[in-house]
C-alpha cells in the first residue's frame, strides 16, 4: 500500500491562494472608486487573455470551439458576465467583509440549483443547511437597517453575484465532460470583452500609470491563485481544500482595516459566521459520500466572473489526460 502523503502542503497552498484573490479583490475596490466597473472588468480581461492563452496551449484536442451544448453554454456565459459585473461592483461600494460573506452563500445556492439542474437529491440535513445559511444572509443584510441607494444596489449584486455565479458552476458541471476547455474558458472572457467594450467609450477615463499597474496586479495575482489552488487540489482532497475559502474572511477584516477603515459590524460576524458554519457542513456532508454529485467540491474555484480561467476545468483536463494514458 503506498505511503499516503500529508496534505498540509495542498492546504496552505489554499490558504495562499485565496490569500491572493483576495489582494485582487482590493485593486478591484481601489479602482473602483475613481473607474466605471465596465471599464475595469475590460482591462482586467485584456491583461489576464494572454495569460489564459498561454493555459490553453496544453489543449491538444483536435476540435472548434463551437460548443456542443449551445444553449446551456450561453446561459452560463451570461451568468459568469454578470457574477464579474455584480461582483465588482459589490467590491467598489460595500464593505469587504459585507461582499464576502454574502458570496459565501454560493455553495449553498450551488445545492440547491444542483436539484433542478444535475437532478441531485438533497435531504434533510443538507435542505436545513442551506435554510440556516440563507437565514445568515438576511443577518448580514439587516433589512431596513442600510442607508443610500449605493449600499442598496451593492447588498442586491453581491447577492445576484452569488445566485449567477452558482448558476455557472452547477452548469458546467452539467455540460464540463462533453465541452473542450477552449470553450469554456474563452466564451465567458470573449463575452466579457464585447459587451465592456461596447460600453467603454461611454465611461472611459484616461488611466495613470499608477492605475495601469493595479489592473497588472490583478491580472498576475488571478493568474498566481489560479495555479497555486490547482497545486492545492493535487495535493490535498477537495474536501480539506475547498473550506480554504473562507479563510478570506479574514483577509477582508485586514484589509478593510489598514486600506479603507472599514470594520466588521456585529450584524456581518454573526451573520458570515452561521453562513460558513452552513456552508461548512454541506462541503463535509459531500465529503462523506452523501452526495452523487458532490456540486460543491467540485466547482473548486471562486464565483466564476469570466475574467480569468476556470481551476477546475484545468484539473478535469489533467485528469482526462491521465485517464487516457492508462486505457
Amino acid at each position: 500500500m503506498p505511503e499516503r502523503t500529508s496534505p498540509l502542503p495542498g492546504i496552505l497552498l489554499a490558504l495562499a491562494a485565496f490569500a491572493l484573490f483576495s489582494t485582487h479583490d482590493i485593486a478591484v475596490k481601489m479602482l473602483g472608486g475613481g473607474y466605471s466597473v465596465f471599464q475595469i472588468i475590460f482591462f482586467s480581461v485584456l491583461l489576464t487573455f494572454p495569460l489564459v492563452v498561454f493555459m490553453l496551449l496544453r489543449d491538444s484536442e483536435a476540435s472548434t470551439l463551437i460548443p456542443r451544448h449551445p444553449w446551456w453554454s450561453v446561459l452560463r456565459t451570461v451568468a459568469a458576465v454578470n457574477t464579474g459585473f455584480c461582483a465588482f461592483y459589490a467590491f467598489s461600494v460595500l464593505p469587504l467583509a459585507q461582499v464576502y460573506a454574502m458570496i459565501f452563500a454560493s455553495p449553498l445556492l450551488i445545492t440547491l440549483l444542483a436539484i433542478p439542474i444535475l437532478g441531485e437529491k438533497v435531504g434533510i440535513h443538507r435542505g436545513g443547511a442551506c435554510v440556516v445559511g440563507l437565514l445568515g444572509v438576511l443577518v448580514v443584510l439587516q433589512p431596513g437597517s442600510q442607508e443610500g441607494l449605493d449600499l442598496g444596489l451593492g447588498h442586491a449584486a453581491a447577492l445576484l453575484a452569488a445566485f449567477t455565479g452558482a448558476l455557472a458552476s452547477v452548469i458546467v458541471r452539467k455540460i464540463g465532460r462533453d465541452e473542450r476547455a477552449a470553450v469554456l474558458m474563452l466564451y465567458p472572457m470573449m463575452a466579457n470583452f464585447a459587451v465592456m467594450g461596447l460600453l467603454l467609450p461611454f465611461v472611459y477615463k484616461p488611466m495613470p500609470l499608477g492605475d495601469l499597474g493595479l489592473w497588472a496586479m490583478m491580472a498576475g495575482l488571478a493568474f498566481l491563485a489560479g495555479l497555486a489552488l490547482i497545486q492545492a487540489y493535487r495535493r490535498a482532497d477537495a474536501v480539506l481544500v475547498a473550506p480554504m475559502q473562507y479563510s478570506q474572511i479574514v483577509w477582508a477584516a485586514l484589509y478593510g482595516w489598514l486600506f479603507f477603515g472599514e470594520t466588521i459590524d456585529a450584524g456581518t460576524a454573526l451573520g458570515a459566521g452561521i453562513i460558513i458554519a452552513s456552508g461548512l457542513y454541506i462541503v463535509f456532508r459531500e465529503g462523506r459520500g452523501r452526495s452523487r454529485h458532490t456540486p460543491v467540491l467540485r466547482t473548486r474555484t471562486r464565483p466564476e466572473t469570466g475574467t480569468t480561467f476556470r481551476i477546475g476545468r484545468m484539473l478535469s483536463e489533467e485528469a482526462r489526460a491521465v485517464s487516457t494514458a492508462y486505457r
